[in-house]
Order: C-alpha cells, then sequence, then structure tokens
C-alpha cells in the first residue's frame, strides 16, 4: 500500500513537473511571439529583407579585382552552384531539410528539455531555416534565458520563412547570409576567399571545406587551422556517404586528397590595392554626385553595385610579376652594398633618422616585428636601428601605365607591399633628372627651334650662383650635335645649351601646360632635371607625345551599374585640350624612338619587339632615384625606383634608368607579348609628314672639322639635285640657317 502511495505521489510530482515545465515553455513561447524580449518580423518583413551586399569592383575585361563593403557578401542563384555544396549543407546540417515546415520537432525538443528543464548543452538542434533566422537577425544577450529565447524566436520566424519562400529559396538565403569568419558572408564571398573562384568553380572537396567552417568558422578557418579544417572536411564527406550522396570509395578518395587553399584576401593582398583606394574615392564622388541630383540613393559600401574600371588585368598582373623579378635582385645588391661595404654610411643615415624621429632610449629596445621581403613576410626580434637599417635600405618602386588617347588607366602598382609600405608611389614626387629634358625639347620646337640646330658639345662654365661647368654622362667633349642626337645620346652639355636657345617662358609654358605642378627655376641647371615630378605627371605629359599633342585627364571608372545591371553612371569622353603642335609631338616621337634604338634606352630591345616604341631614361644625382617612361600609340608605362631618401642609393650604374627602372617595364611588356593579351599594348606611331622628315636630314653628330664639308656637301645637293622647287626652297632656307648659326656668318648664295 505504501509502495503504491508512493509510486501515486511520484506520479502526481511527475505530472506537475511535466506540467510547470510545458507551461513554462507555452509562457515563454507566448512572450515570445507577443514581442516581450524584441519585435519578431513578420511575414511581409522576412518578404522585404534586405542584407547588406559587397559592391565589386571588376577590371576591363570582367575580373574581379576588390570589393567595397561593410560586410563582404555577393548573392548567387541557385543554379550558379553546383549540386554537391547542396548535398554537402543537406547531409551536414539538416538531413530532414526537405521534410520539415521549418522546424524539426525532434532536435527542436531535444534542446528544449535539455537546456530548460536538464540545464544542460544540447548541441545545436536547429535546422536550415533556423540558422538563417539567426543569421538574419542576430540573438540578445538575455543571461539564462539567452538560449531558450532565441530558439524559440527563430523557430517562429523559421515558420514564417518557410510561408513565405520555397525550399530552394531559402537555401540560396541561407548560403549568401551565413557568415565564413574574416567579415566574409555568403558562399560565393568564401569561396573567392579561400580558393580565389567563383562557387560554381568550387571541387567537392573545395565545397566540403567551406560546408565544414559552417559549426565554427573560427576553429575550422582552412587558413589559420588548416588541419581541424581538413578533419572536419572528412566530416562532412563522410555525412555526405551517410547520406547516399557519395559511395564509399568516392568517400574514402575524396578524403585522401591534400587541403589545397589559393587564399585571396584583396583587402590585404589584392592585385591592384593601390588602384582600388583612389577607386574607392572616385566611386563614392560619383555617387555623391548621383545622389545629389535626386532619384535613388546608392550606398558604395551597402548596395552591392559594379563598378567596372578601365584596369588591363592581364597587364597589371604582369607589372606585378615584373616587379618582383626585378626588384628582388636589385633590393639584395643594395642591402648588401650597405650591409657589407658600407656600415658606416647606413649608420649615419640610422643616426641621423633616430634623432629626426625623436625616440627616447627605453625605446630602442627590441621587438617583434613583421618584415617585408620579396622571399615572403618574416617575424623578427629587431632594434629601433636594425628595423631603420631594412625600412631605410627598401626599395621602394611605381609602374603606371595609361592609354594615351582616352586616358584610360590601365596599371597601377603604387608600390612593393600595400600593407606594409601604402604610401602611393605613383604620386610620390621625386627628381625627374634626364626624363625631364623631353619637356625641354618639346618646348624648344614649340618656340620654332629647328631640329637640326648645331647645339654645342664644348666645356662652358657658367656661374649659376657659383662656378659650375656641366658635364656629360661619358664625360665626352666636343663637337655638336644636333637635337635627336643630344636626346638619343642624353647628353648634358648640348641640352644646357638648348636651354639657352629655349628661353625660360617658354619652358615654363610647357611644363604646366602637359600637367605638371612643382615650380620650375629660371637656373640652367634646371635643364638636367633637378625638379620634382611624379609618375602620374610624368606619365600624362608623355602621352600628349603619343597621342599627337593632347592633354589627356587620366580616370579610372567606366561604368557603376546596380546588382540588376541597370547602369547609373557611364564615363563620357572629355574634350581634350592641345598642348603641343602636331610637328612638335611628331618629332618627339622620332628623337624618343631614336633613344630606344641607339640611347639610354636600347636595353629594352632584349625584352619589346613587337612594334614601335619611344621612352626616356633619367638617373637623379648620385643614382638617388632611377626614371624611365616608354610609350607607343597605344600605351604609356612609367616607373620609378629608389629609397625613401636620397641619401641611400646604388654607387655604381645598377642605379641607373637603364638599369634599374627599364627593366620593371621591359619585364611587363616581355611578359605581355607572349601574351593574348599583348595585342593591346602594341601601337604604331603615324608616318611623319614628308615635308617634316626633310627637316630632320642632320647628321646626330659633327666633330668640328667635319662641319665645312657637310655644309658644302648640303649646298652641292641643294644646286644639283632634281627635286621640286619647294624642297629646294626648303634646303636652301636650312643652309641660310646652318650658315647663320653655327658658322656666324651672314654668307648668302649666288
Amino acid at each position: 500500500m505504501a509502495k503504491k502511495k508512493k509510486k501515486r505521489l511520484w506520479l502526481k510530482w511527475a505530472i506537475r513537473i511535466g506540467l510547470g515545465g510545458l507551461g513554462i515553455v507555452v509562457l515563454l513561447f507566448a512572450l515570445v511571439y507577443f514581442g516581450a524580449f524584441g519585435h519578431v518580423p513578420t511575414e511581409s518583413e522576412l518578404e522585404s529583407f534586405e542584407q547588406y551586399k559587397a559592391s565589386q569592383v571588376i577590371a576591363a575585361q570582367g575580373e574581379l579585382i576588390g570589393k567595397i563593403y561593410v560586410e563582404d557578401r555577393t548573392d548567387l542563384s541557385l543554379d550558379e552552384l553546383p549540386q554537391y555544396v547542396i548535398d554537402a549543407l543537406i547531409a551536414t546540417e539538416d538531413a530532414r531539410y526537405y521534410e520539415h515546415e521549418g522546424l524539426d520537432s525532434r532536435s527542436l525538443a531535444r534542446v528544449l528539455i535539455k537546456t530548460l528543464i536538464l540545464n544542460q548543452d544540447a548541441g545545436g538542434g536547429s535546422t536550415i531555416t533556423m540558422q538563417l533566422a539567426k543569421n538574419m537577425y542576430g540573438r540578445k544577450d538575455l543571461g539564462f534565458l539567452s538560449a531558450p529565447v532565441a530558439k524559440i524566436r527563430e523557430s517562429i520566424i523559421a515558420r514564417r520563412l518557410e510561408t513565405v519562400f520555397d525550399k530552394d529559396q531559402i537555401l540560396i538565403l541561407y548560403l549568401n547570409q551565413v557568415p565564413f569568419g574574416e567579415n566574409t558572408y555568403g558562399i560565393e564571398s568564401a569561396a573567392q576567399r579561400f580558393f580565389n573562384k567563383k562557387a560554381r568553380d568550387l571541387r567537392l572537396e573545395e565545397a566540403a571545406v567551406l560546408v565544414g567552417m559552417l559549426k565554427a568558422n573560427t576553429s575550422y578557418n582552412p587558413r589559420l587551422h588548416p588541419e581541424e579544417s581538413k578533419a572536419r572536411r572528412n566530416v562532412v564527406l563522410a555525412q555526405m556517404a551517410n547520406y547516399d550522396y557519395l559511395d564509399g570509395p568516392a568517400k574514402d578518395s575524396f578524403q585522401a586528397l591534400p587541403l589545397n587553399l589559393d587564399y585571396a584576401n584583396f583587402s590585404s593582398k589584392g592585385p591592384a590595392n593601390y588602384f582600388l583606394v583612389h577607386v574607392k574615392e572616385n566611386a563614392a564622388k560619383i555617387l555623391e554626385q548621383l545622389n545629389s541630383e535626386g532619384g535613388s540613393e546608392h550606398d558604395l559600401k551597402k548596395d552591392g553595385l559594379v563598378i567596372k574600371t578601365t584596369l588591363d588585368y592581364t597587364a597589371q598582373n604582369a607589372a606585378l610579376k615584373g616587379m618582383a623579378t626585378h626588384l628582388s635582385k636589385m633590393q639584395k645588391q643594395l642591402r648588401n652594398h650597405y650591409f657589407k661595404w658600407n656600415k658606416k654610411g647606413l649608420k649615419a643615415v640610422i643616426d641621423a633618422e633616430i634623432k629626426r624621429l625623436g625616440f627616447e632610449k627605453r625605446e630602442i629596445e627590441e621587438h617583434v616585428q613583421e618584415v617585408f621581403d620579396w622571399d615572403g613576410f618574416y617575424s623578427d626580434t629587431l632594434t629601433v636601428q636594425d628595423s631603420l637599417a631594412l625600412s631605410l635600405t627598401l626599395l621602394h618602386a611605381g609602374i603606371f601605365g595609361l592609354d594615351p588617347k582616352s586616358g584610360a588607366v590601365k596599371t597601377w602598382v603604387g608600390g612593393v607591399d600595400f600593407r606594409t609600405q601604402p604610401y602611393d608611389q605613383i604620386y610620390a614626387k621625386r627628381q625627374m633628372a634626364s626624363s625631364f629634358k623631353p619637356i625641354l625639347y618639346a618646348a624648344a620646337l614649340q618656340s620654332g627651334v629647328d631640329p637640326c640646330t648645331r647645339l654645342d658639345n664644348d666645356s662652358i662654365v657658367l656661374i649659376d650662383g657659383k662656378p659650375w661647368s656641366p658635364e656629360n654622362y661619358d664625360h665626352s667633349y666636343g663637337g655638336t650635335y644636333s637635337m635627336a642626337g643630344a636626346l638619343a645620346k642624353s647628353m648634358n652639355i648640348p641640352t644646357v645649351n638648348l636651354y639657352f636657345e629655349v628661353g625660360f617662358k617658354e619652358l615654363v609654358m610647357t611644363w604646366k601646360n602637359l600637367g605638371f605642378s612643382s615650380t620650375l627655376k629660371d637656373r640652367p641647371v634646371t635643364a638636367l632635371g633637378p625638379v620634382d615630378a611624379s609618375l602620374y605627371e610624368a606619365a600624362v605629359a608623355y602621352a600628349a607625345f603619343a597621342n599627337g599633342g593632347y592633354k589627356v585627364e587620366p580616370y579610372m571608372i567606366e561604368s557603376i551599374s546596380t546588382r540588376e545591371g541597370q547602369v547609373i553612371y557611364e564615363h563620357k569622353a572629355k574634350k581634350k585640350r592641345r598642348v603641343l603642335n602636331e610637328k612638335t609631338a611628331a618629332y618627339m616621337n622620332y628623337f624618343l624612338q631614336k633613344v630606344m634604338k641607339e640611347g639610354t634606352g636600347r636595353g629594352m630591345n632584349s625584352y619589346w619587339y613587337s612594334g614601335d616604341i619611344a621612352g626616356k631614361t633619367g638617373t637623379s644625382q648620385n643614382y638617388a632615384d632611377a626614371w624611365f617612361i616608354a610609350y607607343n600609340s597605344s600605351m604609356v608605362l612609367a616607373s620609378r625606383v629608389g629609397a625613401s631618401t636620397p641619401q641611400i642609393h646604388f654607387s655604381t650604374g645598377s642605379g641607373s634608368g637603364s638599369a634599374l627602372a627599364l627593366p620593371l617595364v621591359g619585364h611587363t611588356l616581355k611578359i605581355l607579348r607572349q601574351s593574348a593579351a599583348g595585342a593591346r599594348w602594341k601601337g604604331q606611331f603615324p608616318a611623319m609628314n614628308e615635308d617634316w622628315q626633310d627637316e630632320l636630314d642632320c647628321p646626330d653628330y659633327l666633330e668640328d672639322s667635319m662641319l665645312r664639308d657637310w655644309l658644302d656637301q648640303i649646298r652641292t645637293e641643294t644646286e644639283d639635285s632634281p627635286e621640286d622647287d619647294d624642297r629646294k626652297k626648303r634646303r636652301k632656307e636650312k643652309l641660310k640657317r646652318f650658315l647663320r648659326e653655327v658658322l656666324g656668318a651672314e654668307k648668302k648664295e649666288e
């Protein structure tokens, strides 16, 4: 009898506890349902739900080069995914997905009983639809009620989601919404981040890695924890086999594969990060203008816009490879010079820098630092002196390319490493040295100086504050040069003499018209280029030679579209302003092609022989900076190399423009020449007007003793040749000029 009473008592309490627990669940459900713990979205709100989407920045041929976002997310449709992505997801996260209507009653009951009654960790228990609800609206911290309230709220939202959307729509909403860590959301962005490909191109084992991350995106991050990620991937593959999405042998073969990543985080190491900085700035200004004009409001970081740029992806990668190939070698040479042979000189620069920066003694202790190296990043324990030694001897460089006809930017490599060296070398101003000379020669032609004017090469002494005697690079003297000959050989003394021929006013006018901003000084030494300019300015100036005399305005963005494909902005070509006459531009193309064939640019012959090319090197004092600008009618490609301070430099010809800067352009063009994109960079200069060609008919160089013989030859040809009257007249005029200018005589012909 006592046992029966005890049994009835136990049953009574069990019923009470069960009813009490059920009452708590019902009460809690009612409180959540009616918004006591926060608003629960309605079906209409779910239907109109919008999530932040990253704007995509693409190259001219459609390649993705970066994103702009609050959350890195790119939407796709279900038919853009391989079926095994869906199979892996369902097998791992919700095997009864197609059997329920948002709630898996068995799993949910287990979670509620264990969390509410037994206060135990019940595991997940969430369906894919409930996980979607969680990802869409997040969770609140409600103390010990956080888990049960969250589960109930997500259950309500899940049920409403299943009413509003069908199963396929829910799957793609989930796959577009789910977080993968590193501020990356959705399967498309995750595929791009970890495997550098679109989700539709994922291999089965790669899809399994990404699905495996959904359990814990940090713990199973394949970059941070490769072993754990591989083990989790194999669990996903096993689940696929358990639910007959894979057979046993296929599962075993996929599980045996290594974990191969192609990590591509555009925010830290993209193909065009320096370029992207300016694209973002320009796009923001464009949208601000569009929004101020009325119509729809567009948000660059949230609306999933598509920004099509002018960048030539193949050329950009060629420039990156060219820089790595050449600078990795030259970097070792420079550091070898200072770390082995000129330690005293380096120490003096470091001590001066420490004093300038004002370091306290306690700050000069050792610290662990991440160091950039062409062979890869490494961490090391360095003193301030060690760190400065590496920093000061680091070679900085930029490569900038544009279309000289339109101004479209084609390449923009603003430095050696965006993460550690974010300062953009394209805008850095350094002394142009001999790459300035074409500006002087163009000014001379603009002012009417004959291209065959003889420029004296005798030693001269000038008073430029103090006595100064310009010297040629090869220390030669004597004879005379034509303009083409002097520029091809980059002769200094003839160039200084041309400076006096031109006049400062004409030089300043040409300098400004070509787009330079620095102020020139009226001193003879200006002829040799001790004037600051940027690669950006130099490329724009040389573009005027390439396109027949017009100043172009570089631009980066071709169009901006909504994610639905509506074009909201399209670049419109602006009317170009003529800054050089056509004849001057034609002569400069002739002069600078001669530089490439016979002068300081002839080293390009080993890289590029697929069409016309003109250009000029530049080497500033003590090899502090090396320049090279090359161009044809289809492209301008400019480069500059130098350490952060002119006090650190090469001590030999290794630091010259032809040895240090030219190979950057050379390697880039060689890679391009060997690619299908090479045709876009070939360009032919137009044939020169026959009359203009005649005016170039003079020797590049004449010794003093040869000058009269040459003038006599011109006189004889003028008198005896059967040429037409116009040509005879021109040759007579040329002879008179030579007699007047070179011999100082007013001799008349009979």
